[in-house]
C-alpha cells in the first residue's frame, strides 16, 4: 500500500524476520525517519524546562537597580540549573530506547527517568550550567582584557577554557547514558565519563563535531531564516542531538561498562539478546517475506450485492 499510488489493493511479501539488519548511517536514518514525530514530541517536552531560563533572562534584562528583580532572576536561574539535568536524563532514556529499537511511552519513560535519577542528574546538570555560563563569560572577558592590557598571554586562559568546555561536553555524552542505564555512584560516573571520552576519542570527537555543525549552522542562518528557526526550536534540534549521542556513544557504554558487569556475574547483557531464544519453540511462525503477493482484484460489470 502506498500513499502516493492509486493501487490500494496490492500488497507485497512483507518483511522477513531474519532479513539482514541495517547498521551504521542507514540504521540511524531509519530510526530517525520512523520516530520523527516522536522525536519532535520529546523535544517539545524537553523545551518546557527552558522556560525558567527564558524568564530569568527577561528578569535580568529588566533589572533597574531593583533587588526584587535580581532575586527573581537568580531563583529562576537556579531552578533551571537544577531541573535541566533530570530533564536531560528523561530525554536520554527515551532516545536510548529508540536506539535499541524498543517502544517508549514518552511521558512515562521521561518522567520515570526524571524522578529516579533526580539527584545525580541534577548535580551534573547544575555543574554543567555553571561551567557553560562561566566559559561563555570567559569568551567575552578574556579578549576584552587582552585588548585593554595588550597582554596576549591572557588568550592562554581562553584556550584553556575552550579545552575544558570540549572535555566536559564529551563527558556528558556518556554521563547521562550511564545515569539512566546503570547504578554507578556519582564519583564513578564522573570517572568513567572522563575515561570513555578519551578511550573512544574517535566516536567522542565525531559526535562533538556533528553537534557543532548543527549548532553553528543554526547560529549563522540568515536573519529571516533564523526567526523561522526560533519557531521550530521547541521541536528541534535538542532531541535530534540526543539521538545522535545515544546512537554513537551508547555502544561504548555497553562495551566498557554494561557488558563487563554482566560478564562478571556470568550472564549476558539482555540488551544484546534476541526477544526469542533459539531454544524456545514459537507458537506462531513469522511469515514475513514468505507470503504471496495479493493480486489486484479485477473489476467486473457484475451486479453488486447490497
Amino acid at each position: 500500500m502506498g500513499f502516493f499510488s492509486k493501487d490500494y489493493e496490492s500488497a507485497g511479501v512483507g518483511i522477513a524476520k531474519n532479513a539482514p539488519k541495517k547498521s551504521g548511517i542507514k540504521l540511524f536514518f531509519d530510526i530517525f525517519v520512523r520516530k520523527f514525530w516522536k522525536i519532535m514530541e520529546v523535544n517539545l517536552l524537553y523545551s518546557i524546562f527552558f522556560i525558567p531560563l527564558i524568564m530569568a533572562v527577561v528578569a535580568f534584562i529588566r533589572i533597574d537597580n531593583n533587588t526584587a528583580s535580581s532575586v527573581v532572576a537568580i531563583v529562576l536561574f537556579i531552578m533551571f540549573a537544577v531541573l535541566i539535568g533530570p530533564a536531560t536524563a528523561g530525554m536520554t532514556k527515551v532516545m536510548r530506547k529508540y536506539v535499541l529499537e524498543k517502544h517508549s511511552f514518552i511521558i512515562v519513560d521521561f518522567f520515570s527517568a526524571f524522578k529516579d535519577n533526580f539527584f545525580k542528574s541534577a548535580v551534573i546538570g547544575f555543574v554543567d550550567t555553571l561551567i557553560c555560563f562561566s566559559i561563555g563569560a570567559g569568551f567575552i572577558i578574556y579578549p576584552a582584557l587582552a585588548t585593554q592590557t595588550g597582554n596576549n598571554f591572557i588568550y592562554v586562559a581562553l584556550v584553556l577554557s575552550l579545552s575544558v568546555a570540549i572535555v566536559v561536553t564529551m563527558m556528558n555524552f556518556y554521563a547521562f547514558l550511564m545515569i539512566i542505564a546503570t547504578d554507578l555512584s556519582l564519583k564513578n560516573l564522573l570517572k568513567n565519563s572522563f575515561a570513555l571520552a578519551f578511550v573512544e576519542l574517535k566516536k567522542s570527537s565525531l559526535t562533538f563535531f556533528l553537534m557543532l555543525v548543527i549548532l553553528f549552522t543554526a547560529a549563522f542562518l540568515p536573519i529571516r531564516v533564523s526567526l523561522t528557526f526560533l519557531l521550530v526550536l521547541p521541536f528541534f534540534p535538542a532531541a535530534f542531538l540526543s539521538l545522535i549521542i545515544c546512537f554513537n556513544c551508547y555502544p561504548v557504554v555497553q562495551k566498557f561498562v554494561i557488558n563487563p558487569y554482566y560478564t562478571s556475574i556470568g550472564q549476558i547483557n539482555p540488551e544484546l539478546c534476541d526477544d526469542l531464544d533459539d531454544e524456545d519453540e514459537p507458537i506462531f511462525e513469522d511469515m514475513g517475506g514468505k507470503e504471496k503477493p495479493i493480486e489486484k482484484r479485477k473489476k467486473g460489470k457484475g451486479k453488486r450485492i447490497s
